[in-house]
């Protein structure tokens, strides 16, 4: 295959190139053998199993996070081992915790188009302090529902839910400027802005004239992480991609790729593929901030969900946006620019110093890299080329710095390794190659298996990148792995880019497809781990925190049982007195304040899910029993020896009954009617 790959990369010219696209396809299933993966290990490094390996009870150096794309959620590695550590659910149900499944969690996923249970989340980004990540949150956006969401890396739980107004697939966000001052969203669909909140009801023969992108800015709280949508900037119509922010020099702009310049509302394989060229949008954010607080946003109507978890009574609360302020480009002098760039660009990357700004195009023979210094000195110059809604457009060589030759084909992102080196994926020659920031030549190519879209070196969007390891994430796996049935697993592959030459350690199958990913030391953000829940500090408003305390009481037709757990009982474990159709709330408390000790809670016939309570904290179930009988419900999460015995019984009488309220655990307590709980 390798052999087929340096054919074809000295034979397709730049007018050939979405032909080898096409034919890339069939280069992915190129197999040794009958149930023999086509990289056989003469491939892998011979010391590779040394390499990757972590004794039982040693850690990982690095906690990985990956993107899981269409699933919603992200995915946690230890690297090198390759071990799937965690999955955390950001914009999706999960039933093995009840995240957006527990009447605490549900307000999480409410958006003005309803509750939505899914996304498809792309890009993670972790939070900086001057500049380096700072394992404090991880930031993840929905690419659907147009969403960001916020981690809390000492819980690794999502504690925050921002809707973003006037956009439409955010795909290109969330990225964090230096020191969170803001994370930064743009829209890869272009809509018809109304001005009145929402998108206008316009024919599509109108899309070049009445379809606007947005590029919105989140402030961050510099201690609590909380998020606030502060101002929006409406750019052209044209699809916004990807983004990063600049560094050093360049560390108060932030750029993106864009396509379909065209602006052609259909058939866009075809249609934005018509100009020679599309743009990279350099945005001065800290210019625009200045803007903003100057007067200069203007106010529009708006309608947003914003949810946020609190720590202490572990509930989340939605709050409804309803205005947004905004800036025009072609009111905002300096604040923006677009710079020429190949064809359908892909990823936006800059290194170290902040000096080079890559640009991959998917369709591009090479791949231009622009000095931040020469666009500088071309704003002073004015070495324009016209402009777009008042934005000016540079000449394309009055901003290039050079062009890496002869790459490979279909670049899609580069990443460094912090001593001088760049590392940029190919899609179609499924392979990473490496090349040289001081003389832009190729130096060193590993091939991957198969049509790799991102790669991650940890901190290789950084200051300071830590040059070790590289993780190459790809879409294809056809030969690699056991089949299992249509669709195959996904694959992320370790890669040494230690010494001269990268030496492939290792792969291993991923959860969903990572797009992205982010990888930090683990010493940066395990000593913050949070072991449990202090139960003093407990302000659910339903939490009991001892077991005399536990009761069943009726309001009207619904039932409030307020449950203890601890190994290796529940409180109470026998309740009487409930009727058909009533609505059951099951408020568990946790009790245990140890190490990894949460406690499940599971009901038979509940149609939502269990609930995962942990220590210290409270979770509450709804459960609504269709018909009379008597329903075990029981933990769901080993926790002791005696873990089986942790189980209870609720009794379901006919509507009307006159069956009353009962509940013990050991003793039998029953309820007197006016009081508020059981004596």
């Amino acid at each position: 295959m390798k052999s087929i790959f340096t054919t074809l990369k000295k034979a397709a010219p730049a007018a050939a190139f979405t032909l080898a696209m096409a034919g890339g396809a069939a280069l992915q299933s190129c197999s040794s053998g009958p149930g023999e993966g086509s990289a056989t290990a003469a491939g892998v490094a011979s010391d590779a199993a040394q390499a990757v390996y972590v004794a039982p009870g040693k850690h990982d150096e690095y906690y990985s996070f990956l993107s899981g794309g269409f699933n919603g959620q992200m995915s946690v590695y230890g690297l090198p081992s390759g071990r799937l550590l965690k999955i955390m659910p950001v914009f999706t149900q999960h039933a093995e915790n009840g995240y957006g499944y527990s009447e605490e969690s549900k307000a999480m996923l409410m958006t003005s188009h309803g509750f939505v249970p899914w996304d498809d989340l792309h890009h993670p980004k972790l939070s900086r302090t001057n500049g380096m990540t700072d394992g404090r949150w991880l930031f993840a956006n929905g690419n659907n529902t147009p969403r960001v969401a916020r981690v809390d890396l000492s819980t690794f739980e999502t504690v925050e839910i921002m809707e973003i107004p006037n956009s439409a697939g955010n795909h290109c966000s969330p990225y964090p400027t230096d020191n969170n001052e803001y994370v930064i969203a743009g829209t890869r669909f272009s809509v018809p802005l109304d001005m009145k909140g929402g998108t206008a009801d316009v024919s599509m023969d109108e899309y070049k004239d009445k379809f606007r992108g947005s590029i919105s800015f989140i402030k961050v709280d510099p201690e609590k992480g909380d998020m606030d949508l502060d101002f929006q900037i409406l750019v052209p119509g044209f699809d916004y991609d990807l983004a990063n922010g600049g560094k050093g020099p360049s560390s108060d702009w932030v750029f993106f790729t864009t396509y379909n310049t065209e602006r052609s509302g259909t058939l866009k394989e075809l249609g934005a593929s018509q100009n020679d060229r599309d743009y990279l949008a350099a945005v001065n954010w800290k210019l625009a901030a200045k803007y903003a607080a100057e007067g200069k946003a203007k106010e529009m109507p708006a309608y947003y969900y914003h949810n946020k978890m609190d720590k202490d009574s572990h509930i989340a609360k939605s709050t409804i946006k309803k205005s947004v302020r905004y800036l025009l480009p072609e009111d905002c002098p300096g604040m923006m620019y677009l710079i020429p760039a190949p064809k359908s660009p892909h990823g936006i990357d800059v290194d170290p110093s902040g000096e080079h700004m890559v640009v991959s195009g998917k369709l591009a023979a090479t791949i231009p890299v622009f000095s931040f210094s020469k666009m500088q000195d071309a704003i002073k110059n004015k070495e324009f080329d016209g402009e777009i809604n008042g934005i000016p457009v540079f000449k394309y060589e009055s901003v290039l710095k050079a062009e890496v030759k002869e790459p490979g084909l279909g670049p899609l992102h580069t990443e460094f390794d912090g001593k001088g080196n760049a590392y940029t994926s190919m899609f179609v020659s499924s392979e990473i190659v490496k090349w040289k920031l001081s003389d832009f030549t190729v130096v060193d190519r590993m091939p991957v298996y198969y049509s790799v879209g991102h790669l991650m070196i940890p901190g290789g969007d950084t200051h300071t990148p830590d040059g070790k390891y590289l993780v190459a994430m790809n879409k294809i796996t056809k030969d690699r792995y056991l089949p299992t049935g249509p669709e195959l697993s996904h694959s992320a592959q370790l890669i040494d880019i230690s010494g001269e030459k990268m030496r492939m350690l290792l792969d291993f199958p991923t959860v969903a497809e990572p797009h992205y990913a982010q990888a930090i030391k683990a010493e940066k953000v395990a000593p913050n781990s949070v072991k449990f829940y202090d139960l003093a500090k407990n302000k659910h408003p339903h939490a009991v925190k001892k077991e005399a305390d536990a009761s069943v009481t009726r309001e009207g037709n619904v039932v409030r049982v307020k449950m203890t757990a601890i190994r290796s009982h529940m409180t109470p474990d026998n309740i009487e007195g409930v009727q058909v159709g009533d609505t059951v709330l099951f408020h568990v408390t946790n009790l245990e304040q140890d190490w990894d000790v949460p406690h499940g809670f599971a009901v038979m016939g509940a149609n939502n899910a269990e609930t995962l309570i942990m220590p210290g904290a409270t979770q509450t179930l709804k459960w609504v029993p269709k018909k009379e009988g008597v329903y075990p419900f029981y933990c769901t999460d080993f926790c002791s020896a005696l873990h089986q015995e942790m189980q209870g019984y609720i009794r379901v009488s006919p509507k009307g009954s006159k069956t009353p309220i009962a509940f013990s655990t050991g003793k039998k307590k029953q309820n007197i009617p006016g009081t508020a709980s059981a004596k």
